[in-house]
């Protein structure tokens, strides 16, 4: 019998387009029906921080709008005339055709529609991304995955110091762009020169794409998402990779991190050492400064819960466990976690320092877990760190929420992060900024 899912935190296969929308000058071609295109628009970019369209997203997006004719007939025909027509009027350097359920279902052959414009010398990928796959985490690999096999050529030699860096998911995360940032800007650092395809900037988009296959290593800042991509990489270019499954959150977590690529990279330990004391010295100093009103005990919330995906449920909890002294609750993790990554996800939950652990509990119901957390009782006010969708519970439980994780339709993202030392003290001010208007 079918299962209905409540509040749906990620969309299908096909919203891997907005990957495509976060590489400079890369356009997707939508071989889809009417509407597919706009109801994930609005869903990770409109709904989730205020993100917008971006260069030639939202109704730009070309679009085979196939329909009756199409699914009895075929529509390759259709698409064929999309893609010249797109070729002609749209300013880009790379096009990346990307299927959806009706197409993927009546056997329509993208990829063959793409070598022979291939032929042609025009910079075109396709890549079958049907609803039904997955979600949008998987349709990002898969968009990944096509530019590796359908774009990017062995590299002359390997540069010393380049290194890939894979993390969040573009739009999906709305903060991704400031995440990106706080990524380059510490392994930058450390002397190394992160190779970054995603967001804005000469240095990214296609330059770095073409660009990857030269690195030393390719860094992975994830959970599980993209260890596919990475692993591939290897196998095509033999280019290693570093996986790390946390994002690195406040100055434990961050110094540990920055310690582990150094090392990694073959650098001298007391250079990251002398960048990690500088950032930990700005850091404290903030926090020490707020110290007053970080330990009122009146104020500060004892206990947590995450409501997200694996990327912000991870990082956060190891910042709030291991720099700010809160307990754990149960963290609920809503992107979908593969099987096979469970348990290894499962296993960084009880790794916290002073052997606290933490219950995991994985799904996609925004329903089953509300109903879940109402079973709870709590001796104190919780901080609920979840989606827009958690905004009415947490006042149910009394409890204070953070939309932090899509869909975050009740703030405006623009270049914020939580990533890195930074991130952290906007986290915190966040956090106590909550506290504090209800207080008053």
């Amino acid at each position: 019998m079918s299962e209905f899912i409540e509040q749906m935190r990620h969309v299908c296969a096909l919203g891997g387009y907005h990957s495509v929308l976060a590489i400079e000058r890369a356009v997707p071609i939508l071989h889809a029906g009417a509407g597919c295109g706009q109801k994930l628009t609005r869903a990770i970019g409109l709904s989730n921080g205020c993100q917008g369209s971006s260069y030639t997203g939202g109704h730009s997006i070309p679009c085979s709008n196939i329909g009756e004719k199409e699914v009895v007939f075929g529509g390759e025909n259709k698409l064929r005339e999309v893609v010249g027509n797109a070729l002609k009027v749209m300013d880009a350097d790379l096009f990346v055709i990307l299927t959806a359920c009706t197409s993927d279902i009546i056997g329509d052959d993208a990829l063959e529609v793409a070598r022979r414009f291939q032929k042609d010398g025009y910079p075109l990928v396709s890549v079958e991304t049907g609803g039904f796959k997955g979600t949008n985490f998987f349709g990002h690999e898969l968009v990944v995955d096509a530019l590796i096999d359908q774009y990017l050529k062995p590299a002359g030699r390997m540069e010393p110091g380049l290194v890939n860096v894979w993390s969040v998911v573009p739009y999906q995360d709305p903060f991704w762009m400031g995440t990106y940032n706080e990524i380059e800007k510490l392994l930058s650092l450390l002397g190394l020169t992160p190779n970054i395809i995603f967001g804005p900037g000469p240095e990214r988009g296609l330059a770095a794409l073409r660009k990857a296959p030269a690195a030393q290593f390719n860094l992975l800042i994830s959970p599980w998402v993209g260890l596919s991509n990475v692993k591939h990489l290897e196998e095509k270019f033999g280019t290693p990779y570093l996986h790390y499954p946390a994002l690195p959150i406040g100055p434990t977590e961050t110094g540990r991190f920055l310690r582990a690529v150094a090392e990694y990279a073959g650098l001298e330990s007391k250079r990251a050492a002398k960048v990690i004391e500088k950032l930990e010295a700005q850091y404290f100093y903030f926090i020490d400064r707020a110290s007053d009103s970080l330990l009122e005990t009146r104020l500060m919330p004892r206990r947590f819960l995450t409501v997200a995906d694996s990327f912000y449920a991870l990082g956060l909890a190891r910042f709030l466990i291991e720099d700010m002294g809160l307990l754990p609750e149960t963290q609920y993790i809503t992107d979908g976690t593969p099987s096979k990554h469970q348990q290894a996800l499962t296993e960084e939950f009880k790794k916290f320092a002073g052997g606290i652990k933490a219950e995991v509990i994985f799904s996609s119901d925004g329903g089953e877990i509300h109903e879940d957390i109402r079973r709870k009782s709590f001796r104190a006010r919780p901080l609920l760190l979840g989606s827009a969708w958690d905004r009415v519970l947490a006042q149910e439980i009394n409890g204070y929420q953070l939309s932090v994780s899509a869909p975050v339709s009740n703030r405006m993202v623009l270049d914020r992060s939580y990533a890195g030392y930074s991130g952290a003290l906007r986290l915190v001010e966040d956090i106590y900024t909550l506290v504090l208007e209800d207080y008053q």
